[in-house]
């Protein structure tokens, strides 16, 4: 595999606090109020405007309001609220010095992304970054990694994506290329076993020989 596409939220980074933080605030504005916090690790992963909708029944309407106020407070305060893994800026040195190329592929919007990489320091490891658009487009896993595919000009039979939910798998799946689930972010092994993970790591210092395997 020579093309290596992360997934950030749960595989990079934990973003708990930041994210949970703005979908409460958000939540709040709605007179959706939770009491514990953990509650809403639920919406960490998945497109946010659609687990509105899944997880607090929001319309679709809603959900559009939902992420403006989600924005109103994660712009600001909770994209900082946020910290690299252990091991995971060492995991990235590696597999540039093996040669591989590193991709960014997540549902947040790419703007986000930019500025996580930038602050901690990770945006020189990668060579491409492929995410989601304010305006809502492009927020499917599977349409995340299909934009890297053709923009970056990735032969499938040489892409592993790296995630640490289902719809990282469903959407390489649906792409057609291998995948990677990790259990030290937010999803379970029942998950990722379930959704078809090629290969599952339990812990960050595992990924790269279990990549240099495939």
């Amino acid at each position: 595999m020579e093309y290596i596409l992360f997934d950030l939220d749960g595989t990079l980074t934990d973003p708990a606090e930041g994210i949970t933080g703005g979908v409460n605030y958000a939540l709040e504005y709605f007179g959706i109020h939770t009491q514990d916090r953990a509650e809403l690790y639920k919406y960490i992963g998945p497109p946010l405007r659609q687990s509105f909708m899944e997880f607090a029944g929001l319309s679709e309407e809603q959900s559009h309001v939902g992420m403006t106020k989600y924005r109103e407070y994660f712009g600001p305060r909770g994209i900082f609220e946020n910290r690299v893994y252990d091991g995971i800026p060492e995991l990235l040195s590696r597999l540039k010095k093996a040669g591989k190329k590193v991709v960014l592929a997540t549902s947040k919007p790419w703007i986000y992304a930019e500025i996580i990489l930038e602050e901690f320091d990770l945006k020189k490891y990668f060579d491409f970054v492929s995410g989601s658009e304010l305006n809502g487009a492009r927020t499917s896993k599977a349409a995340v990694i299909a934009y890297a595919l053709e923009r970056y000009h990735i032969p499938k039979d040489e892409a592993l994506m790296v995630g640490d939910r289902e719809h990282d798998i469903a959407g390489a799946k649906q792409n057609g290329i291998s995948s990677m689930g990790v259990l030290y972010g937010f999803g379970s092994e029942e998950e990722l076993k379930k959704a078809g993970a090629d290969i599952i790591a339990d812990r960050v210092e595992n990924v790269f020989d279990l990549i240099m395997k495939m």
